[in-house]
């Protein structure tokens, strides 16, 4: 019995931080959907494309379907089942380390929390890069003329085919910024919630107000430190060999350097609003699920 326990303590976060991403990604998709598109729109060119996220949501409804909205999910919930789970368990175990390490007296650093973020973040996008990868291809299809779209059926059938026309190494394209955006992005989540829900804790007492601040908060500073990174990844992601064979891109830097020359800087920012309206409300739901489930067990537990 204490060995099924011990064995539950170590896989608890793993498992409860996969779920709780999953069930935000089926709230959240319409949204990753729209901040997608609006990345993708005007490529290559620095005209400025107005990309109204809500006029754009209704022109991918009239011109596609409603479902379209949903296009992917099958892959974003696979990235969650990987990605997330990877990430959370993993940062949980760090902290838990670092507890162990600084003795019953001492409180975990905001440093110790950055490195757990980063070291979570990056490992977890590895583990995530192919369902990421899935995840762009099926919502960038429908950009395409329609003799060029693949129109994947599902997650499985897109990394099946983009293993066997474009090769396995393909499903970890834009893993670079894919993994320096999941730093950045738990940097700014993993750590700032963990920190900001010490310090008001501290200050207000623990209680829902305190924990929806703290992952507001949170979103935040994610989507700020991680949107340049993202907005690499899925021009990276979406782009596919010419009949040449020849890629747009030569890599993170090659993209980067094109896209502000040709678009400007401020085309990595592009869409932030939609961005933020994506990573705020995933952090949030997630970090709340995480620690609701979190607080059931330990209820169920003692």
């Amino acid at each position: 019995m204490d060995q099924h326990k011990s064995l539950w303590g170590v896989v608890e976060p793993f498992v409860f931080g996969g779920l709780a991403g999953m069930a935000a990604t089926v709230c959240i998709q319409p949204v990753d959907m729209v901040k997608v598109r609006i990345q993708l729109a005007g490529e290559g060119s620095k005209q400025t494309i107005r990309t109204n996220p809500f006029h754009l949501a209704s022109t991918i409804i009239r011109q596609e379907s409603l479902p379209t909205l949903y296009k992917g999910l099958s892959a974003g919930l696979l990235r969650q089942a990987t990605y997330t789970t990877a990430r959370m368990g993993l940062f949980n175990s760090f902290l838990s380390y670092f507890k162990s390490q600084n003795g019953p007296n001492q409180p975990v650093s905001f440093g110790q929390r950055a490195m757990a973020g980063l070291a979570a973040g990056g490992l977890g996008a590895l583990v995530g890069t192919p369902a990421d990868l899935a995840l762009v291809r099926m919502q960038s299809d429908g950009t395409l003329p329609v003799e060029k779209r693949a129109n994947y059926k599902g997650v499985g059938d897109a990394l099946g085919r983009i293993a066997r026309t474009e090769g396995v190494g393909a499903l970890w394209n834009g893993a670079g910024p894919t993994v320096v955006r999941a730093m950045a992005l738990n940097l700014g989540m993993l750590a700032t919630y963990s920190e900001a829900k010490h310090q008001l804790e501290h200050h207000i007492g623990p209680s829902l107000t305190t924990t929806l601040g703290a992952s507001a908060i949170a979103g935040f500073f994610a989507s700020f430190l991680s949107l340049p990174f993202d907005f690499v990844k899925t021009r990276l992601q979406k782009q596919r060999p010419d009949a040449m064979g020849k890629l747009p891109y030569g890599g993170s830097l090659d993209c980067a350097a094109k896209v502000a020359k040709r678009e400007g800087v401020g085309a990595f920012y592009k869409g932030f609003s939609v961005y933020y309206f994506r990573i705020a409300p995933h952090a949030m739901i997630t970090l709340l699920i995480a620690d609701g489930l979190n607080a059931v067990a330990k209820h169920y537990s003692s």
